[in-house]
């Protein structure tokens, strides 16, 4: 797990180091980004659907998005997602994928067992599938 801290709209910090112990799926996202959002309800629901076995975690890469992140959370409503923000995308720089949405899974030791690139269907049985082992099912 990179030692970067993310910050929401009303400045809480999370240090993601500090998430070990569950497993947790990092999603890059920006507002401005169409498949980005096209994911987001299904990453809710995995979230919900997986909520003692996973952490999913949005970060949002816009730059300068505060207003914007929290004005599109206030309007989707999400069950689990909360809006964390990297607005200078040091995790974009780190993970140098160049794309988004990028996706990172990680184990409960911290240790980065896969990445998905681009859109994915994540409320599909290949989802299921690709977390089955790192989530213990």
């Amino acid at each position: 797990m990179p030692d970067f801290t993310v910050t929401n709209p009303s400045g809480k910090s999370l240090k993601l180091r500090d998430l070990k112990g569950t497993p947790v799926l990092v999603n890059l996202w920006a507002t401005w980004c169409g498949p980005c959002v096209l994911e987001m309800p299904m990453l809710d629901k995995l979230g919900v659907d997986n909520a003692a076995k996973l952490r999913v975690l949005t970060v949002s890469q816009d730059m300068a998005g505060n207003d914007k992140v929290a004005q599109f959370f206030a309007e989707k409503k999400f069950a689990k997602l909360e809006p964390w923000l990297d607005p200078e995308n040091n995790l974009g720089f780190h993970y140098n994928t160049g794309m988004l949405p990028t996706t990172v899974l990680y184990d409960a030791q911290g240790k980065e067992v896969w990445r998905m690139i681009g859109a994915h269907d994540w409320s599909s049985a290949r989802t299921s599938a690709m977390l089955a082992e790192t989530m213990g099912k």
